[in-house]
């Protein structure tokens, strides 16, 4: 939370150069409490398990937040009943008149495919060039980060060898910006996924920044200064999901490998070692702080 000061106080210039936010009376005094009005498209198979991963992140914040989680209607949903989107999930139409504060777009299983042949693709372009004007900032995981690089940049994918799957070292390149305040300099990150995006490709497009990454899994958060930020990775991913994930694969004869850094030994039958959890954490506080907290309008 930011500090409120007196606007006389000579210490606010040091504490700015230290990237410490403190907040003047001045400011302040315009500055009401409201809850966060985030939206979440859950394009993960697995509904309620992401659902519970992000809620458990957006949560360990001071913050009030109202989550709304919307739902396509150009995709059919093979995991998830009916009802149970009706209950819980709005079909876009039915907000896109209204403004958020934030927005999170989750990873999906269709890697693979070219964006253009996922069923959904055409809505799914319409909420990304909604959120240009209807939403403070925009936090995209996985393939999200993928295909929001694609549509509001032309950053491209590409395929990997073999899948990536595990935790990985990564490290802060941009220790100034505000969604690694806190960041030790090396960290660690889930990654599960088919596809990945080059750094030669990002550094081409002057309004993109790599705060983090690595060169064994390229660049993780990305940021166009606020509006946007892609996270090819999965930070949301709690202690056991890339266990689950390994299991189900096995069981459908796919023969998947070990995710790496994640088993002691590569015994899946030891407990997964916990690296990641706390950055995580951090990341997703980060981002409703000072990504979304401290630059949305009281009155949109």
């Amino acid at each position: 939370m930011p500090i409120r000061l007196k606007e006389t106080l000579p210490v606010i210039e040091k504490l700015k150069k230290e990237n410490i936010f403190a907040m003047t009376e001045e400011r302040a005094s315009h500055q009401d409490i409201r809850e966060l009005k985030i939206a979440v498209l859950n394009l993960m198979p697995d509904k309620e398990n992401t659902e519970q991963q992000l809620l458990r992140l957006l949560s360990n914040s001071p913050l009030q937040v109202e989550v709304t989680f919307i739902r396509l209607v150009t995709h059919k949903y093979k995991n998830t009943s009916a009802d149970y989107l009706i209950r819980n999930y709005q079909p876009f139409y039915q907000i896109e008149h209204k403004y958020f504060d934030g927005l999170i777009i989750t990873g999906a299983p269709v890697e693979k495919l070219e964006y253009e042949d996922v069923d959904y693709w055409g809505e799914l372009t319409s909420i990304l060039e909604w959120s240009r004007i209807h939403v403070t900032s925009t936090l995209h995981l996985c393939w999200a980060a993928q295909a929001g690089l694609y549509y509001h940049y032309g950053v491209p994918k590409y395929d990997l060898e073999n899948k990536l799957s595990g935790i990985f070292k990564h490290t802060v390149y941009h220790p100034e910006d505000e969604l690694v305040r806190g960041y030790d300099k090396n960290f660690y990150a889930p990654h599960s996924r088919y596809t990945g995006i080059k750094a030669e490709d990002v550094a081409k497009v002057k309004e993109l920044t790599v705060i983090a990454g690595s060169d064994e899994t390229g660049p993780l958060i990305i940021s166009d200064g606020g509006n946007n930020v892609f996270v090819n990775g999965h930070p949301e991913y709690d202690l056991y999901r890339l266990a689950e994930e390994y299991i189900r694969d096995t069981d459908k004869g796919l023969d998947p490998a070990i995710p790496q850094n994640y088993f002691p030994g590569d015994d899946p039958d030891k407990e997964p070692v916990s690296r990641w959890l706390s950055a995580s954490s951090l990341l997703f506080s980060n981002w409703l702080n000072y990504y979304v907290y401290q630059i949305t309008p009281y009155e949109f």
